[in-house]
This record gives structure tokens, sequence and C-alpha cells, in this order.
């Protein structure tokens, strides 16, 4: 028999609400602990004022600030997994470094992703 998750028992709209909530409890947490993850959400906030003010269409707007949004996820996701290696132990290990550059990798690809769409819009736009 499986161990029973208290947290995975929830159904319906219980679940659906607690998975909003826990879903803001690591929104904060991204906010109170990732440096990263509030100079990201400060960059995204610019570039979505500023790619709602351009006078491009309906769906490079979408993209322009899509793929900031994108930024956040992955953001994210790479300080989740640093959160479970240190979890795990903070000793210095080749698997565990890995890990942590390859989320950053995914971080900075991402990153590239965006300010590729961003200069191929703006180009395109004004040029």
């Amino acid at each position: 028999m499986q161990p029973v998750n208290e947290f995975k028992s929830k159904s319906g709209l219980k679940r659906i609400f607690s998975a909003f909530f826990y879903s803001l409890d690591g929104l904060k947490a991204a906010w109170r602990h990732e440096h990263a993850f509030r100079q990201e959400l400060g960059l995204f906030v610019v570039g979505t004022v500023i790619a709602l003010l351009l006078r491009v269409s309906a769906f490079e707007k979408l993209v322009l600030i899509g793929v900031l949004l994108l930024v956040l996820i992955v953001e994210l996701i790479n300080s989740a997994i640093e959160a479970v290696v240190d979890r795990i132990s903070l000793e210095r290990h080749p698997l565990s470094k890995n890990a942590k550059d390859f989320g950053s990798a995914a971080v900075l690809l991402t990153c590239i992703l965006a300010f590729a769409t961003w200069a191929v819009i703006l180009f395109n736009r004004f040029y």
C-alpha cells in the first residue's frame, strides 16, 4: 500500500483553492528569498508596460510579454531545483553542481530567447 500524501488528499474545488494558495505562497517565497526573481520581475513589469505602449500588433505584444513571463517561470523552476538540492545536502558534489548549473543554463537560454524576440520585433517595427 502506498503512503498517503496529505497534500494530495483534497479533491474538487477545495483542491483548486488549495493549489491557488500554494502558488501564491511560492510567489511570495520567491519574492522574499530569490534576488534574481525580484530583478526579473522588475524587468517583467517594465517590459510589460513598454510592450503595451508599443505600436505593434496585439499578437506581438502578447509575444513580448510572454517571453518575459517565460523567464519568470524558468527562474521559479531553477529556484525549485536549487532548493531541492540544498534540502538534500549542502556539501559540494558534482551532481549537485550539475543540477544547479543546468537550471541556471535554462534561465540563461530563456533570457537569450527573450532578448532575441524583443530584438526581432523592435527591429521589424522601427527599421
